[in-house]
């Protein structure tokens, strides 16, 4: 008997659960061996300034029209986008703090310059180049390094590239790296992996995971209301209808909108804040989507070399781990 499909599941028969349950983190050598590509050289891309992203996504979107959007690449453009002399707005730095729940302070949240420099890797991303559509992108994973505190006085320059595309059971997925810069010297980057969906000849049978393991003892309770899709996307400039419009997400296979999973990320550094070292790395796993309106639980415990935290429901929404690192 087929097993009836819950409220919160994606209304597509690949649900975003079975999606992430391939090799999306881990790079062995075998799938190392197996990326389709790895320039070793990348030509680099000066840009005068930030790019809108609404033009951006109006690209996106043609792009998915039958017959106009072309075939996708099998390797990733050897090519690096820049944009130098980014300032902080502290007016929208204090913004995304009361939003995602960290303290009003002179001190960037770790997540804050990926918003920064997210119009630069959505151009990168809507070229017709790049391997995967956004249309079709889900985000499975993101690992940020911090090496220093970064302050609201700095002038951040930003690069942007794709690398390690790579096969999934389900698709295909590629990292996506920004890197921040203050005169020269790296202080933050950022590492995102997304998949991009691909029906297989087979259809893509389902795969027996199993029970879930019991989720952890709750730190604390989240109600996350609609809101938070409509308030992340005009902090972050985000603007993915996915989780602003509940037509929007229908039509991406989501009975109603999800939470962005980089405020799921924020939401929980935030928790954390008073915990967190001058430098580290935190790297998280997106696992079902929230969707809104929620309650969720957070989770938090401490390890040898820092936290490891979680945001459920009782299932996963997201998996995450702090590790200090030794500031430059």
């Amino acid at each position: 008997m087929a097993r009836r499909r819950r409220r919160d599941e994606p209304v597509d028969d690949l649900s975003v659960g079975e999606l992430i349950d391939g090799p999306t983190e881990t790079l062995t050598p075998e799938i190392l061996a197996a990326a389709i590509s790895a320039p070793a050289t990348r030509a680099r891309v000066e840009l005068s300034g930030m790019p809108a992203a609404g033009p951006l996504y109006r690209r996106a979107l043609l792009g998915a029209v039958p017959g106009l959007g072309g075939r996708r690449r099998d390797e990733v453009s050897a090519v690096e986008l820049a944009v130098s002399g980014v300032t902080v707005d502290p007016e929208r730095l204090a913004d995304y703090d009361r939003v995602c729940g960290f303290r009003l302070a002179d001190r960037l949240p770790a997540t804050f310059p990926h918003v920064m420099g997210f119009p630069l890797t959505l151009r990168l991303i809507t070229a017709p180049e790049f391997p995967i559509p956004l249309t079709g992108v889900v985000h499975i994973g993101n690992r940020i390094t911090v090496h220093r505190p970064v302050s609201v006085t700095d002038r951040l320059d930003f690069t942007t590239w794709a690398e390690n595309l790579r096969p999934h059971d389900r698709g295909r997925q590629v990292d996506v790296v920004l890197v921040g810069s203050v005169d020269g010297e790296e202080v933050w980057r950022g590492v995102s992996t997304y998949l991009g969906r691909q029906r297989t000849p087979d259809g893509g049978e389902r795969r027996d995971r199993g029970e879930r393991p019991v989720p952890p003892a709750a730190t604390a309770r989240w109600r996350v209301t609609p809101r938070v899709g409509t308030d992340y996307a005009r902090v972050s400039g985000d603007h993915n209808p996915i989780h602003t419009s509940r037509l929007g997400a229908r039509l991406l296979g989501f009975p109603r909108p999800i939470a962005h999973g980089m405020w799921s990320k924020a939401r929980c550094l935030a928790a954390l804040e008073n915990r967190l070292p001058e430098a580290y790395t935190v790297d998280v796993s997106f696992k079902l989507p929230v969707p809104l309106p929620s309650t969720v639980a957070f989770s938090a415990a401490p390890t040898p070399t820092g936290w490891t935290f979680a945001l459920h429901s009782p299932h996963p929404h997201l998996l995450g781990q702090v590790k200090g690192r030794a500031p430059y």
